[in-house]
């Protein structure tokens, strides 16, 4: 084992340990199974779809699978008596991407707390994790940890937005495709991201158009009640109210952050609404998820951080551009005092609007 590690750190990065059997190593090259230990590595088998420049974080179903190809692995009796190394490349993507995945393993399953999965992932090297960063092209103006991410999972692990023992994969899995209707449970049972209704259910240009009738059965089965609409009217909301849905239209352009009357709307209907809500923009990615973010850092004291880090797990490429930063401040007031969520929407649209300038203080 002595000779075996001195030919490892060679060829490494990074190796750390996270049991007495687990292990989480960056290697130059790929290694070779041994009599005391089994290496494996999901880099090419769990890999991130991204929009633009974008790169993870992994999402929850790859999350998932990998927990349970290591629970298998360590659980395994031919393995028993060998250490287990999770081994990742000199990609900085894909090596980010590792991190989360064994990391979130030892949130979930070694009850580890973030702080204490990170030390880990971060003890003996030298070279730290690269940020994830937004779907867009632009400059990247907020950077999301691998730390954010681990604590965005052990939140929602606390509030019980998901629980492996009960996971259905295939569903995840086949109702975030676009031709099933490209949409993500957020809170189960409370907040649904989609993408936008269409008038009619067609194929444009190869890609799945879905009017709303389409998602009418599976919005009843899963107790939905109320339709938010974020962006433009392209369908008539009548089509929902008439099957007996609630629909709400709180429009602000595509990519900006929204104002205070539309913060305060949003949060008011789902406070008073009995049944899920799902919530649309034109993708259903950035308005969508700046709104569903104000929700949880309000009731569920998610950070920021966490909030975007869960988002973009359970609906990748959510919460892009300035939509980050408003977040972030918006938590930041919160943290003082809730009471002064309402008054900083104000001034934080205010200001970026150009009515008021930062030098204006007044507002809080």
């Amino acid at each position: 084992w002595i000779s075996e590690m001195n030919e490892i750190k060679s060829n490494c990065l990074s190796y750390l340990s996270l049991t007495e059997r687990l292990y989480f190593a960056t290697l130059r090259s790929k290694p070779k199974s041994t009599a005391n230990t089994h290496y494996f590595c999901t880099d090419d088998e769990f890999v991130y779809e991204n929009f633009y420049a974008d790169f993870g974080p992994l999402n929850l179903a790859m999350l998932y699978r990998y927990c349970c190809k290591l629970n298998k692995k360590l659980k395994s009796f031919t393995l028993t008596r060998k250490r287990i190394v999770h081994y990742t490349s000199f990609d900085q993507r894909k090596r980010s991407n590792a991190a989360v995945l064994i990391g979130g393993y030892a949130v979930i399953y070694l009850k580890k707390t973030p702080e204490e999965a990170y030390r880990a992932l971060i003890s003996g090297s030298n070279a730290a994790y690269l940020p994830f960063r937004d779907a867009s092209f632009g400059n990247c103006t907020f950077n999301l940890t691998v730390l954010d991410c681990l604590q965005g999972i052990r939140k929602a692990l606390q509030h019980g937005f998901f629980n492996f023992e009960t996971f259905d994969v295939d569903e995840y899995e086949h109702y975030e495709r676009v031709e099933n209707g490209d949409l993500n449970w957020i809170v189960p049972g409370k907040f649904l991201a989609f993408s936008g209704p269409h008038p009619k259910t067609k194929v444009e240009n190869g890609y799945p158009l879905h009017a709303p009738e389409a998602y009418f059965p599976y919005f009843r089965k899963h107790n939905v009640t109320t339709i938010i609409r974020l962006n433009k009217k392209i369908y008539d909301a009548k089509r929902f109210t008439d099957a007996g849905f609630s629909h709400y239209d709180l429009f602000f352009p595509d990519g900006t952050t929204p104002n205070d009357i539309i913060a305060r709307r949003f949060l008011h209907i789902c406070e008073n609404t009995d049944g899920a809500v799902a919530v649309h923009c034109k993708a259903g990615l950035g308005r969508t998820g700046t709104l569903i973010g104000c929700y949880l850092m309000k009731h569920y004291r998610f950070t920021a951080g966490e909030a975007i880090a869960w988002i973009r797990i359970c609906r990748p490429g959510s919460v892009i551009g300035p939509q980050q930063n408003f977040l972030e401040e918006v938590f930041l007031r919160l943290k003082h005092s809730p009471l002064l969520l309402q008054t900083y929407l104000l001034s934080f649209w205010l200001n970026s609007s150009g009515i008021f300038s930062s030098d204006h203080k007044t507002f809080l």
